[in-house]
């Protein structure tokens, strides 16, 4: 490829023109293939459909529980036999010989019961286990949509970074092209006479460095294509990357962005608190309602029926473990309010640190532009002198060199811009490439 190809395919690129803007694979459709398929996020969606049924059991502790009961027992233990006889209604006088007493005959029964139990009240313990169980499935969920963000994030970074190598790989196959040019040029002033052999030599190492620069891009374009479809869920990325490297300006006006990292840390800290309502409500009287109906047969027809019906009251006046779990909830309460707070802290870091990450990536990308243009240009004229014998292959060989090392340090500008715009969208919690759950 000419000195003007090469340059026009440069500018393609500083005018805004994707060299790999095909039909293909755009990096919002990466995203939500992501979302879709990726494996750990998967996982995610899986503990907050855990965190929801943990919810749903503390909201049912308000419910009343009935609890079944069957049994078959045969003994001949005294207060045993005694107490089934009279379970069973068939008692009779001799049952009260003493010599029965002390030695009775096995018993055999069956039976079951039936026991109802509502609590009254819990000293809020129930209420606020409730309340915990729903913060906590909330912020799950919450955690879940900041996965999802940073999920986003690290499919934009490997996308414009198989992009990257993908154009590094495009610009290694010119040089390539352009060093057989100047290898059959100068072959040929070599046959002439009219070059040294030691010319025609170096350019030959030029072109073997060339080679493996290549082979090491190919490589990297491979792991990137791998990397990418390892955050997508769906195996290496075959066909071409649609959306363009170099990213359009940002919107006037960017939507109110809320990160759910953010919102997960005080929906946990309001849960905390509520656990240690409920830890402190372990400490308080409990008042309930019970009934109950039993039953226990000597046989089909011959058996005893019975029912009951009661309100207790229990209150652990003192436990030391129970009161060693109400300190803990609250040490737990304390720690995620701290939490919560550090990680507030954290986000406005992150904010600042990420706004100077992209005005310093402009500006080295801004200055990349000039650069390559630059290196271009002194490229072109020292192949020119150097036809006319006017300057040695070395200059030339200088010149391609920082060509090369232009191009580089467009496409990791150009790369670093677009992830730190992507950090910025994370760290804000504005929709990573607009692009919405």
């Amino acid at each position: 490829m000419n000195i003007k190809a090469i340059t026009g395919l440069s500018l393609a690129l500083l005018s805004g023109g994707s060299l790999l803007a095909q039909e293909g694979l755009t990096v919002a459709d990466s995203i939500r293939k992501a979302w879709r398929d990726q494996a750990g996020l998967r996982a995610g969606q899986a503990m907050v459909e855990s965190r929801q049924a943990e919810a749903e059991g503390t909201r049912d502790l308000r419910l009343p529980s009935l609890t079944l009961q069957a049994q078959g027992i045969r003994t001949n233990e005294p207060m045993m036999a005694f107490g089934i006889k009279l379970n069973q209604a068939r008692i009779t006088a001799a049952d009260f010989n003493p010599d029965s007493l002390n030695h009775p005959d096995a018993i055999g029964a069956y039976g079951g019961s039936a026991v109802l139990q509502q609590p009254l009240y819990t000293g809020g313990r129930i209420t606020a286990a409730r309340r915990a169980g729903d913060f906590m499935a909330q912020a799950e969920v919450a955690s879940q949509e900041r996965r999802k963000q940073e999920a986003a994030q690290a499919v934009v970074e490997a996308y414009f970074g198989t992009q990257v190598a993908e154009q590094a790989l495009l610009w290694v196959e010119d040089s390539r092209t352009w060093i057989q040019g100047m290898e059959d040029f100068v072959g040929a002033r070599v046959k002439q006479g009219l070059m040294l052999e030691s010319e025609l030599q170096r350019l030959k190492a030029f072109h073997a460095q060339i080679d493996a620069q290549k082979a090491d891009v190919t490589k990297q374009v491979h792991a990137a294509r791998s990397g990418l479809g390892l955050l997508t869920g769906t195996g290496p990325v075959e066909g071409p990357l649609a959306t363009p490297l170099e990213p359009t300006d940002p919107p006037a006006s960017l939507p109110a962005g809320v990160r759910g990292d953010l919102v997960a840390a005080d929906l946990e800290a309001r849960a905390a608190a509520e656990g240690a309502k409920a830890a402190k409500g372990n400490l308080m009287p409990e008042v309930g309602v019970e009934l109950g109906a039993g039953t226990l047969h000597h046989s089909w027809s011959d058996k005893g029926n019975w029912t009951w019906a009661g309100v207790g009251v229990k209150w652990k006046v003192f436990s030391a473990p129970d009161q060693a779990k109400a300190r803990a909830a609250r040490a737990q309460e304390r720690a995620a309010r701290e939490m919560r707070d550090f990680k507030q802290q954290q986000a406005e870091h992150e904010i600042r640190v990420a706004r100077e990450g992209v005005l310093a990536a402009q500006a080295r990308y801004a200055a990349a532009k000039e650069s390559l243009a630059a290196a271009e240009e002194s490229k072109r004229l020292r192949e020119a002198r150097h036809k006319e014998g006017l300057a040695p292959l070395i200059e030339v060989l200088d010149a391609e060199a920082a060509v090369q090392g232009a191009r580089t340090l467009i496409l990791q500008s150009l790369f670093d811009l677009r992830v730190s715009r992507a950090s910025l969208d994370l760290a804000t919690g504005t929709p990573i490439e607009g692009v919405k759950p």
